[in-house]
Order: C-alpha cells, then sequence, then structure tokens
C-alpha cells in the first residue's frame, strides 16, 4: 500500500518511517510534487490533523496521513497546545519556543506536561484519527542534543532521561507520535 504522510518534517518522516512495516510504502509531499504551504489553522489538533489530510486528499487525490502535535503544560492551562510549533513567534524557532516555556515556568513547581499527537488517516474520502499521548515533566533546563522541538526540555515519566537523551529507537518505543502511529499501523494492517 502506498501512503503519502503529510509533512515536509524530515524528523517525524524519519520516526515514522522507522515504525512501519514493508508492506507500507510511505511517500512524502516531495515524492507527489506538492509544494504547496498547507494550511493548518484550526484551533485544535484533530482540526489541524484533519485539515491537512484532507486538503491533500481533496487536492491530489491520494490516500494520506497528517498528524498535528503539542505540548500541552498543566500550569500553563494547556498551553503552547495547538500553538506549539509557533509559540515564540511565526518564524517557529525551537530555541525561541522553549526558551518561553523555560522562562514561564522559571519558578512553577508544578512541571506536569504531556505531549499529544493526533494523526488523520484519510482513505478514499472516509477518514479516522488516532491519538498517542506520553506524559511526563518540564525539566529546569535543557539536556541532550538528539530529537526536535522541545525534546531537551520534556522528560516523560517512563524515563530519567529527557527525549533529547534518548536514540530514536528508545524514543519511538514510548513516545507521542510513537504511540499514535503504532494505532494507525495496527489499523493499516487490517486493511
Amino acid at each position: 500500500m502506498k501512503l503519502v504522510f503529510a509533512t515536509n518534517n524530515k524528523h517525524k518522516l524519519q520516526e515514522i518511517q522507522r515504525l512501519l512495516n514493508d508492506s507500507i510504502e510511505l511517500l512524502c509531499l516531495d515524492d507527489i510534487n506538492c509544494l504547496d504551504d498547507i494550511p493548518e489553522d484550526q484551533d485544535t489538533l484533530e482540526g489541524n490533523a484533519s485539515q491537512k489530510a484532507f486538503y491533500i486528499y481533496n487536492k491530489y487525490g491520494v490516500s494520506c496521513f497528517a498528524d498535528d502535535t503539542g505540548l500541552e503544560v498543566e500550569a500553563l492551562n494547556g498551553a503552547p497546545g495547538v500553538y506549539s510549533a509557533r509559540y515564540a513567534g511565526a518564524e517557529r524557532s525551537s530555541e525561541n519556543n522553549m526558551s518561553l516555556v523555560l522562562e514561564q515556568m522559571h519558578e512553577i513547581k508544578n512541571r506536569k506536561a504531556r505531549f499529544r499527537t493526533v494523526i488523520s488517516l484519510v482513505i478514499d474520502g472516509r477518514e479516522l484519527q488516532f491519538e498517542g499521548i506520553v506524559d511526563g515533566h518540564i525539566l529546569c533546563e535543557r539536556r541532550g542534543t538528539a530529537g526536535f522541538g522541545y525534546d531537551p526540555i520534556f522528560q516523560p515519566i517512563e524515563s530519567d532521561r529527557s527525549f533529547a537523551e534518548m536514540s530514536m529507537d528508545e524514543k519511538n518505543k514510548i513516545s507521542h507520535r510513537g504511540r499514535a502511529v503504532q494505532k494507525l499501523v495496527e489499523h493499516l494492517t487490517q486493511l
């Protein structure tokens, strides 16, 4: 089965490719010559994932899936949430985003947080959504150099290391995206 993953994020593509089995050929937006700036202007992760998947399906006529992920910090009332990628501004700087979260959390004792991923799968015009969540907390400083996004400041409860201190395989076993993709893969293998 050929399936397009509606992203230009090479890190996400690599992570998911490692989780899929050989029966699914994963294509990226470049493979279908999509250079569009795909809209994601909804106010929920579910809405953004759906909007992106249907955009590709409707324009290119291919089965596809899209995801949206947010870091939800309890003491910040769930922020940055759906705005995680552009929390510190439109330039989408991971460094600036992490700095803003660390600054806002500076004197806060409750550091509970979670990463949440929603995947929208569209096949033959029908949509299914899959969710993955990992609970953890916000560290007081950056730790590690692997990963991307908020990985250096997030420590899952299953580990004493940040996501940025783990190999990609270690992270995939417990990550929000890994959990959502496992649900996606289980569904696809039953088709």
